[in-house]
């Protein structure tokens, strides 16, 4: 069977100090493996790095924006490949390892080879605790219990795909998520996922990365894909607790001298949880409308003509509702000469009601809106 071509792709920002290392690696590697190979540099560099590359042989291309992921489009744009290695300029990830990574393709065993720097070996001070011991394993839990995948080290950035396997993901982020992206993409067209250890070496320039904030890009794209744990069910548990909390304390009486405190806050954590529930929902539309989400569940049946109409009548019912009993408590209060508000409960409930009212109608027309420019416009 004759050996696949490589093309191994590079993202570059200024490493000066390590571009060339990293080539010749590769270089080297394609050689002993006696593999036909390319090295594409994806460069944004203001240093030598660009000058470094052509040198040695590497193809240069030039992102027209920068970011993470625009590296990786714009030199897979020009990959001849029927294979992608993904990896870094640092020098942090082992080239020669490369084998490792393009057996299970060769063979036929995966689609997607995932390094994994936990089970194998991370050199001293090659990755700071915070990483090693909160951020990442954290971020790759949530990752797989969300999208059922079975990785230990889901930012790692040495990677390889097939080109078919690459073509059915439908890759979009231009920044940090695009690492995420590819994972939970490739775990939504079942593609067969494997990892390898390997060695993970100190860098020998300053991380660009920033830990918090590529975290919460990476948290804040898993909600995106699947809204459900992070808005949903939270928000159906604060809304049904504030509904009980209302209706009980509402069932014993007299609201205003024993219990006024604690049945606002019952009222108010009704409607934070109905928010909760409507915001989770803009986004698990936003998501099917941009094919991140497959069109399945309740909320795929909220996309209905039908069903935008029921949430457009129910929300005016309940506004109507809340009104007709805010007004009750305006005539009793009139009727009384505008003295002390005795009927505090019957006030906030109504309150309630016409705020609950308001977003579901709100909620309708905004996902409305989101419809008009899709393919599901009503």
């Amino acid at each position: 069977m004759n050996k696949p071509r490589v093309s191994i792709i590079i993202p570059s920002l200024n490493e000066e100090k390590t571009i060339g290392s990293c080539i010749q690696k590769a270089l080297l590697s394609l050689k002993n493996e006696d593999i036909d190979g390319e090295i594409i540099v994806s460069d944004s560099s203001s240093d030598n790095s660009r000058a470094i590359a052509i040198s040695m042989g590497a193809k240069v291309v030039l992102p027209v924006n920068k970011g993470y992921g625009n590296a990786y489009f714009e030199g897979i744009r020009y990959a001849k490949g029927d294979l992608f290695l993904f990896t870094d300029a640092d020098d942090t990830y082992d080239l020669s390892e490369m084998p490792k990574f393009l057996e299970p393709l060769i063979s036929g065993k995966a689609d997607f080879v995932m390094g994994t720097r936990i089970k194998g070996d991370i050199k001293k001070n090659a990755m700071p605790w915070l990483h090693r011991y909160v951020g990442n394993p954290i971020l790759t839990t949530i990752l797989n219990m969300l999208f059922k995948t079975y990785l230990s080290d889901a930012h790692c950035g040495m990677r390889a795909i097939t080109k078919k396997g690459y073509e059915k993901l439908d890759m979009k982020s231009e920044g940090m998520e695009y690492a995420s992206e590819m994972i939970i993409e490739a775990a939504r067209k079942k593609l067969r996922i494997t990892e390898v250890p390997i060695s993970y070496y100190p860098r020998q320039t300053p991380s660009k990365l920033h830990s918090w904030g590529d975290g919460w890009r990476h948290l804040r794209f898993m909600m995106l894909y699947n809204p459900t744990p992070f808005l949903f069910i939270p928000g159906l548990f604060v809304f049904c607790l504030g509904v009980f909390m209302t209706a009980a304390l509402s069932m014993r009486g007299n609201v205003e001298t024993t219990s006024l405190h604690s049945f606002i806050l019952g009222s108010m954590l009704a409607i934070i949880g109905i928010q909760m529930i409507a915001t989770g929902g803009y986004l698990k539309i936003y998501g099917i409308i941009h094919n991140k989400i497959d069109r399945t569940g309740i909320t795929a049946q909220m996309l209905d003509y039908h069903s935008l109409e029921m949430g457009l009548l129910l929300g005016l019912i309940l506004v109507a509702g809340g009104i007709i009993s805010g007004a009750g408590v305006i005539y009793t209060w009139v009727s009384s000469g505008y003295g002390s508000l005795s009927e505090v409960g019957n006030a906030v409930i109504a309150m309630v009601l016409a705020a609950i009212g308001i977003q579901i109608i709100f909620s309708t027309l905004i996902i409305s809106i989101f419809l008009l420019d899709s393919k599901d416009s009503i």
